[in-house]
This record gives structure tokens, sequence and C-alpha cells, in this order.
């Protein structure tokens, strides 16, 4: 069995008088793809961002590889190997597609490969080519389709190297031809040995690309199971429908 990576124990985080977690418990081991579900407002993405540092925890331990980094700054978290993409990712102005990817090196590299000429880089331009941004390679990055800013987000955290990916509705806005293709990219980084975690609405791609899911309701955790088994729980198909559903007579 891979080492635990990723662990929370007893996280908390409240809004005013808002709870919005509530005592979670999860983990997430070495070279796994595990999902993070729930209907709008359950709480999942203020556990990515707890998680990856952009906001405090009231109470409760984040370790990633051993370390603790409940309340750590994301400059920090980010050092510790953790990369996260954003829902609505921002680009430059003034930097290409490649140059954006090119520095996306400089987490691993120093910075001074920002500043470096570029040359030829192999993985930099298969990453362009598996993402079908080669043909806007050189336009400015803030010029893309949302779409297009989705795929080049997650080619530059992958760029980076990390031990934990943390993917925000990755294939939001992304062409539905292409969803397959990112499933296979980030299983070849997983079998690498890089841990993802993945909010997404999304179940088909869900089925495809995870190992395991954890599904969120009002600040709980009320579901640890396979992408298959999601339609058979009962309390999963409340969450999301809102009421109790027959067994047989609906799927996520």
């Amino acid at each position: 069995m891979a080492a635990k990576l990723l662990e929370l124990k007893d996280v908390s985080k409240a809004f005013g008088a808002h709870r919005v977690l509530n005592a979670i418990n999860f983990n997430v081991a070495e070279g796994e793809i595990v999902g993070l579900l729930g209907p709008n407002g359950s709480g999942k993405s203020t556990a990515l961002n707890v998680i990856s540092g952009f906001l405090p925890v009231d109470s409760g331990s984040i370790r990633l590889a051993n370390a603790e980094i409940a309340n750590a700054s994301p400059q920090r978290v980010t050092m510790q190997g953790l990369v996260r993409t954003f829902q609505l990712p921002a680009m430059p102005h003034k930097m290409t597609v490649r140059e954006v990817l090119q520095a996306g090196e400089s987490r691993k590299a120093g910075l001074r490969t920002i500043f470096s000429p570029f040359r030829f880089d192999e993985e930099l331009e298969t990453l362009l080519e598996a993402f079908r941004l080669t043909h806007v390679a050189d336009l400015s990055a803030s010029a893309l389709s949302g779409g297009q800013k989705k795929l080049l987000s997650v080619a530059t955290a992958l760029r980076s190297n990390p031990r934990l990916l943390c993917l925000d509705e990755p294939t939001a806005g992304v062409h539905p031809n292409l969803r397959a293709e990112m499933v296979a990219i980030l299983k070849r980084y997983r079998d690498a040995g890089v841990a993802i975690l993945v909010v997404e609405h999304d179940m088909l791609f869900i089925r495809d690309l995870c190992s395991r899911c954890i599904v969120f309701d009002r600040g709980e955790i009320i579901a640890h199971c396979t992408p298959r088994e999601l339609e058979d729980n009962p309390r999963v198909v409340e969450a999301y429908l809102g009421k109790a559903v027959e067994k047989g007579k609906t799927t996520l």
C-alpha cells in the first residue's frame, strides 16, 4: 500500500455562524487520484482552499509529506510540493503561452528560468502538443479562450513537477473531445508518482480518472467510495437531488 501523502484530521472551518467544514478527515496516498465531490455549497472547494493555504482553518491538522501545513502560506505549501489550479485561471497579458509554460518550470528550477534565453525543451513542447496548444503557443496567454486557459493552467501545474496536484474543475469550458486526452495525460503523471486531488462536476470524467471519491454534503463527508459505487449510495443520491430516491430510479 502506498504511503499517505496528504492527511486531514478533524479539520473545521466556519464563516461567522456558518460552519463550512465540520471536523473532516481524509487522506490521499502517493500516486493516487481522488475526486472531491458534492453539490454546490457542500464544502469541497473550501477543503481545497484550506489544503492549499488560501484559507486558514479554525481547528484540525493538515499534513503533507509528514509536514504540518494547516494555516501555512500558499508559498510554503507550494514549496512542500503542492500545486493547484483554479476555476477561473488568470493569465498574464505580457507573456505568451510558451513563456507561461517555461516560467512554470521556475518552481522546480529557480527564478533564473524565467529570465533565461528560450531553449528547445522537449517536455514543454510535449505539453503544448498534448493539451492542443501548439497552434497558440506564441499568442498572449490572456488572449486564449476560457477552455484554453484552463488547459494551460493544468499544463503549467504539471510542468512544475508537483508531488500533489490539486485541480479545481479542470474540465469546465474544455471541449468534450479533449477530456479523454486529459484523463490519459493525468494518469501518466500518476504512474510517475504524482498524487492528484480533483474537484469536478463531470461524473464521466471522474469515473474515467479517479480510483476513489470523497463526497461532501453540508460540510461533512458522507461517503468514501469508488466512482462506480456513487449511484448506488442513497446518501450521495439524496445529497445531489435533495431527496431520497429508490435505488435504480436515477443516476448521477
